[in-house]
C-alpha cells in the first residue's frame, strides 16, 4: 500500500496559516504596527484605504532590515525576537512567532521597502500570494515600509465574509488604539480614505489617552498609581458618573501589550462597588508592568490572553489601588478624620466647666385650692415673686412666674358650670341628623362596573387587568418596548415624526470610532425626530429631539445604540431602521420597579393591545399571559 502521508507546500501551509493569523484588515494592522514598534520607530504612519481592504501601508523609521533579513523575513517561523525556547518566558516584544508577514504574503499583494541607517541604499521587494515577483535595489530613507494590497484577493471565500466598511474600520480603530496607547513616546499617524484620522505626537499617558479620546476626556480621568514588589500599576479610571452602557474604553496592558482578562475586570469592578448604577462599566486605561518570567503569553493565538503566576496578589493589589485612588480624589466616599480647626475649641475655654442652670420652684402654689380657705395669689410689692395673703406663700425673687403682673381673679363655684349637662334633653339640640339609607349591596352598579375594570400593579413589574374569562397578566416593560418600537418604526417607514425643539442644543462628545458610526446613522436618526445642527470631529449638535424623549435621556439613547450596533449596521435600509427602533425601544422602555399610576397602568394596557403584534416584546419574549378562571378554580381545588 502506497504512503498517503505527505507535506504541504508551503504557500498552501501559508494559506492555513493565514486562517490563525489573518481574520481581517484589523489583523493585518496589528501585526504590521507592532513590528514597527519592536524595530524601536519613533514615528510609525498608518495609512489604509476602503477600511483597509484595498490598503494597509505601515511607514516606520525603525532600525530596517538588511537585503538577507528582507528576503528571510517572509519565510515562516522567521523571527529576530527568540532563538531558543527559554526565551518565550522572558518576552520582552510584540510578534515573535516570525508567520505574520508569511501569512499576509500567502493571501495578499505585498511590497516591502526596507534600509538600514548605515547603509547607502535599500531593498524593494514584490510579492503576491507567496510568490516573489521582483527584488530591487532602490534609495530609501531609513525604516520599512509595509504594503498591503487586495486582501483575501486568492481566497473569494474569505473577503466575501468581511463586514461592511465602517464595520472593519471600527476594528482597524480599535487595534490601532491599542498599539498607540500602549506607546505614547512614539509618534503615531493615521489616515483613512486619504484623512487625517489621528496625529498622536509622543507625549504622556494622559495626553495620549485625551489625544486619543477627544479633550473632554481629561475631566473623566483619575490617576492609579501603586508600586509593589510583584506589579507596578499607573494609569487612570473614570469617574463614576461617567460611566458607560457598553464596555468600549477598557484598556488593560500588561509589559506593554494590550491584553483582554475578566479576572483583572472583576476587580476594577470590585473597586466601584456601591458607586456605578446597573448594568453601568467604567472606562479605564491601566498599564501593568510585572517580570516579564512571572507570565505566559503564548497560551492564544492573538496573544490577547496572559496567564499569571498569581493572580490573587494581583486582584487584591489591583481593586486596592483603584479603591484608593476613587477616595483620594474625594471620588467615594471615604472616613476622614481631618478636623477643621474653626471648630476646636477656644484654648481659655479648655479647663472650664460648664455652669448647670438653676430652677426654683414655690412649691406652695396651688392652682387648683379651694376658694373656701380665702386664699388668692397677686404679685409680691417686690414685683419678682408671688405672695399668698395667708402668708404662706415664698417671697422668692427668682420664681420661674416673676414676668406676670395680672391680678388673678378666683373663680368661685366652677361646678355651676356643668350644674343641668347631665339632666339635657338630646332632643333640644339644634342639629339635625340625616338618616342614612341602607342599601342591600356594598357597591352600585357603576361601583362594580369600575372595580371590574381596575388594573393593578405588582412588585412595580407586572399589570394585573381582569377581563371577563379571568385575568392578563402584563409585563410592564416588555409591552411599553412593543409600543415604542412599533411608533418609532412607524415615524422611520411614513417620515412623521415629530420634534422638539431645544432652547440650548446639546454638545455630546464621542471618540472619532463613535463619530464615524454616528454618521453613518444620521439620515436614520433625523426620520425619528433628531435634528442635528452640525457635527466635528469629537462631538455632535442637537437642536431637535422627538417628543417622547427628554434631554436628560439623548445621550444614554446614543449610547445604548452604539453599543447595540458594534457589531455592524446592517445594509439593508429597513434592518438598519428596525435595528434603531428596537435600539430606542429598549433604551426608553419603562424599566421593572417603576412604579405606575393608575392611569398610566390603563394607557399601558390599552396601548398594548392597539399595537399590530401584541403578543411580543420587539426581542421576541412574551409581554402577557391570560389566567381563566378555570385555571384559579383548579388551584383552589387542590
Amino acid at each position: 500500500m502506497s504512503s498517503i502521508i505527505q507535506l504541504l507546500p508551503d504557500h498552501v501551509a501559508n494559506q492555513i496559516a493565514a486562517g490563525e493569523v489573518v481574520q481581517r484588515p484589523a489583523s493585518v494592522v496589528k501585526e504590521l504596527l507592532e513590528n514597527a514598534v519592536d524595530a524601536k520607530a519613533t514615528d510609525i504612519k498608518l495609512i489604509i484605504k476602503d477600511a483597509g481592504k484595498s490598503l494597509v501601508q505601515v511607514i516606520d523609521n525603525g532600525m530596517g532590515m538588511s537585503v538577507t533579513d528582507a528576503r528571510l523575513c517572509f519565510e515562516r517561523h522567521a523571527t529576530s525576537k527568540i532563538r531558543q525556547a527559554e526565551d518565550l518566558f522572558s518576552l520582552c516584544t510584540k510578534g515573535f512567532r516570525g508567520e505574520a508577514l508569511a501569512s499576509i504574503a500567502a493571501i495578499a499583494h505585498m511590497e516591502m521597502k526596507t534600509k538600514q541607517d548605515q547603509e547607502e541604499l535599500g531593498t524593494h521587494i514584490v510579492i503576491e500570494g507567496s510568490k516573489f515577483v521582483s527584488q530591487e535595489v532602490a534609495v530609501l530613507p531609513k525604516g520599512t515600509s509595509f504594503a498591503v494590497k487586495n486582501l483575501f484577493f486568492n481566497i473569494p471565500a474569505r473577503r466575501n465574509f468581511l463586514k461592511s466598511d465602517v464595520v472593519e474600520f471600527r476594528h482597524v480603530m480599535d487595534e490601532f488604539q491599542r498599539v498607540a496607547l500602549a506607546h505614547p513616546n512614539i509618534h503615531f499617524t493615521f489616515y483613512h480614505n486619504g484623512s487625517e484620522m489621528f496625529n498622536l505626537p509622543a507625549a504622556g499617558y494622559r495626553q495620549r489617552v485625551v489625544g486619543m479620546f477627544s479633550g473632554k476626556t481629561n475631566e473623566k480621568l483619575v490617576p492609579v498609581t501603586e508600586d509593589t514588589e510583584i506589579i507596578n500599576v499607573q494609569g487612570f479610571v473614570c469617574k463614576p458618573e461617567f460611566a458607560k452602557k457598553n464596555r468600549g474604553e477598557q484598556f488593560f496592558f500588561v509589559n506593554d501589550r494590550f491584553i483582554k482578562s475578566g479576572y483583572l475586570h472583576h476587580a476594577v469592578m470590585a473597586a466601584y462597588d456601591g458607586l456605578l448604577k446597573d448594568g453601568s462599566q467604567p472606562s479605564y486605561f491601566l498599564y501593568l508592568q510585572v517580570p516579564p518570567n512571572t507570565i505566559d503569553i503564548n497560551i492564544h493565538p492573538t496573544k490577547t490572553e496572559i496567564k499569571f503566576d498569581d493572580e490573587q496578589a494581583l486582584y487584591a493589589i489591583l481593586r486596592a489601588s483603584i479603591k484608593h485612588s476613587l477616595g483620594q480624589f474625594n471620588v467615594a466616599p471615604v472616613l476622614d478624620f481631618d478636623r477643621d480647626s474653626n471648630l476646636d475649641t477656644p484654648y481659655h475655654y479648655k479647663d472650664m466647666e460648664a455652669e448647670t442652670p438653676t430652677i426654683q420652684v414655690d412649691g406652695t402654689f396651688n392652682p387648683f385650692t379651694d376658694d373656701k380657705t380665702n386664699q388668692h395669689y397677686t404679685k409680691s410689692s417686690s414685683g419678682s415673686g408671688y405672695s399668698s395673703n395667708s402668708g404662706s406663700g415664698s417671697g422668692s425673687g427668682s420664681n420661674s412666674y416673676s414676668g406676670y403682673n395680672k391680678r388673678v381673679e378666683p373663680t368661685t363655684s366652677w361646678e355651676s358650670l356643668y350644674v343641668g349637662l347631665e339632666t339635657e334633653s338630646i332632643e333640644s339640640s339644634p342639629f339635625n341628623f340625616e338618616n342614612e339609607e341602607v342599601t342591600s349591596s356594598l357597591f352600585n352598579d357603576e361601583d362594580v362596573e369600575q372595580a371590574i375594570h381596575k388594573t393593578y400593579q405588582i412588585h412595580k413589574k407586572y399589570i394585573v387587568s381582569p377581563i371577563k374569562s379571568g385575568m392578563v397578566i402584563v409585563d410592564q416593560q416588555r409591552a411599553h418596548q412593543r409600543i415604542l418600537y412599533e411608533q418609532f418604526l412607524l415615524n422611520m417607514t411614513v417620515n412623521q415624526a415629530s420634534s422638539q425643539q431645544l432652547l440650548f442644543p446639546l454638545n455630546l462628545f464621542y471618540s472619532s470610532g463613535e463619530m464615524e458610526l454616528i454618521e453613518e446613522l444620521k439620515p436614520s436618526l433625523e426620520t425619528t425626530g433628531f435634528v442635528f445642527d452640525g457635527a466635528e470631529s469629537d462631538h455632535i449638535v442637537i437642536s431637535g429631539i422627538p417628543v417622547n424623549i427628554t434631554e436628560s435621556e439623548v445621550s444614554l439613547v446614543i449610547e445604548q445604540l452604539l453599543g447595540d450596533l458594534q457589531d455592524g449596521i446592517p445594509a439593508n435600509s429597513y434592518s438598519q431602521n428596525d435595528t434603531i427602533a428596537k435600539s430606542m425601544a429598549k433604551s426608553l422602555a419603562v424599566k421593572t420597579g417603576s412604579y405606575l399610576t393608575e392611569k398610566e397602568q390603563d394607557n399601558l394596557v390599552n396601548g398594548l393591545f392597539a399595537c399590530k403584534d401584541p403578543n411580543i416584546s420587539p426581542f421576541q419574549k412574551p409581554t402577557f399571559i391570560t389566567m381563566r378562571v378555570e385555571d384559579i378554580d383548579k388551584k383552589f381545588a387542590l
